[in-house]
């Protein structure tokens, strides 16, 4: 983790220390004024104001000393050393310590008074105190005041920081897993050739870290099952042409084997007959399998009538269906035209109704539906094959489609099935970008449901 735990650290580092510099500066510029703005108050403002209220004392007595005080709008007066009112005659202190300290501010709270007093010396060297009094009301305040008055703008820098630091983040952790994600959904889907893209050069120090190693780790993992899927197509399909050959000579051995043979080894021939038949036919379906499975994509479509493939399929259909003792039922609710390869389509197709006709109850009827949805602005061609048989096990409905897989082996050899017919239709869905599901109807049996994009919709009519 040393890496990406490096790149984090020092992301977060960076942005608690703005958050701390950044909050540290505002409070200590704005919401703590300097101790000498209280003193220009006190030792300048004050003492100012009192020698223009002896002035005006003595220039005109009490009268002018009154509209001094109405003009500056504030409760003053002047007391002689006795700490008595030269107006009013009333006591304003109790005490003459003032006095002794000439130019000294002192302030102090009476009641629900608070006075400021200055010493001031007349003109004829009389002392006198001047007095300067204000309503002292306790501040009424609410608990969020506090909270607003430290919170900006420290929160909204905080925010704003924490922002940035947490976009940044999300940048660090998702694009390399979004790259990933994407590169293993086109894994998933068969493309086995994806690559997450690489630098070629060197990583430096801040590139090297664990999103860097899951890449190519993944994309050493893509090479490497790339290659044993290849072997394993390539080794399927030289196998089964390897086996045509002894295949036929066998054909030939059994035909001369029925010449000389006795007549009691009817039965035993006849069983070896059908037997070679049944493998000739898994061999030509690997081969199919491993021919599509190397198809990227179809070269050429054609415009392809379902409704008419499936017409031309339905004779042979019913034929093996009566040997079954059961039969086909064709309900073809709409008209409805695909591009894609018709022989792929037909052998489709044909899997699906033959697997049908395999696993239904003798006497019962396997159906065929033909009928178009609509998906938004596009149109669907649906095509659903139910039977009715015993069915498909819930937890297994998606892994049928897969080679050689069988719900039931020894249902699935009793009835001829090999698992390769489904996995065939599987890719033939797929070169046609449709969609392959299956699912179990409620009154017993399993559909196989098949949904093509259409081409060009006919005219729909109910059958």
């Amino acid at each position: 983790m040393r890496g990406l735990f490096f790149k984090i650290f020092v992301i977060f580092w960076i942005a608690q220390s703005l958050i701390f510099v950044i909050s540290t500066a505002l409070i200590l510029q704005h919401r703590f004024p300097r101790p000498d703005v209280f003193f220009d108050l006190a030792f300048k403002s004050l003492p100012n104001e009192a020698r223009d209220s002896l002035h005006a004392y003595e220039a005109g007595g009490c009268t002018a000393l009154r509209a001094y005080a109405d003009a500056h709008g504030q409760a003053i007066a002047l007391a002689d050393e006795t700490g008595t009112d030269v107006c009013s005659g009333a006591k304003l202190l109790d005490d003459q310590k003032s006095t002794q300290f000439p130019n000294h501010v002192t302030g102090r709270q009476f009641g629900q008074e608070y006075i400021w007093t200055v010493p001031v010396v007349s003109t004829a060297n009389r002392q006198y105190i001047f007095t300067l009094s204000q309503p002292h009301t306790q501040e009424q305040r609410v608990w969020y005041q506090d909270l607003l008055h430290f919170a900006f703008p420290q929160l909204p820098v905080a925010i704003a920081v924490g922002g940035a630091t947490t976009f940044v983040l999300v940048l660090i952790f998702t694009r390399p897993v979004i790259r990933l994600r994407r590169a293993a959904r086109e894994l998933a889907h068969g493309n086995l050739n994806v690559r997450v893209h690489e630098p070629s050069r060197e990583p430096s120090f801040f590139e090297r870290d664990e999103f860097r190693g899951l890449t190519h780790d993944f994309n050493h993992m893509a090479e490497r099952l790339e290659s044993l899927v290849n072997a394993q197509r390539l080794l399927l399909r030289d196998v089964s042409h390897e086996l045509r050959s002894p295949l036929a000579r066998l054909s030939v051995a059994l035909e001369l084997a029925r010449e000389d043979a006795a007549p009691e080894m009817a039965t035993h021939l006849g069983r070896i007959e059908r037997e070679t038949e049944r493998l000739n036919q898994l061999i030509g379906q690997l081969l199919t399998l491993s021919s599509m499975e190397a198809i990227e994509a179809i070269d050429t479509f054609e415009q392809v009538p379902l409704n008419e493939l499936v017409a031309q399929m339905t004779p042979d259909a019913q034929y093996e269906a009566a040997q079954r003792g059961c039969s086909i039922v064709l309900q073809e609710e709409s008209d409805c035209v695909i591009a894609g390869n018709r022989q792929l389509l037909y052998r489709a197709l044909e899997n699906i109704v033959r697997n049908a006709i395999r696993f239904t109850n003798s006497g019962s009827a396997v159906e065929i539906r033909l009928a178009m949805e609509q998906n938004g602005a596009a149109q669907n061609a649906v095509v659903e094959v139910s039977d009715r048989g015993p069915g498909i096990p819930e937890a297994e409905l998606s892994a049928i489609f897969r080679p050689f897989y069988r719900v039931d082996r020894a249902r699935s050899q009793d009835t001829g099935g090999s698992g390769v017919g489904l996995a065939i239709v599987d890719r033939t869905v797929k070169l046609h970008h449709g969609e392959l599901s299956a699912f179990n109807r409620k009154d017993g049996g399993a559909t196989i449901r098949v949904v093509f994009p259409c081409a060009k919709t006919a005219h729909s009519s109910n059958v």
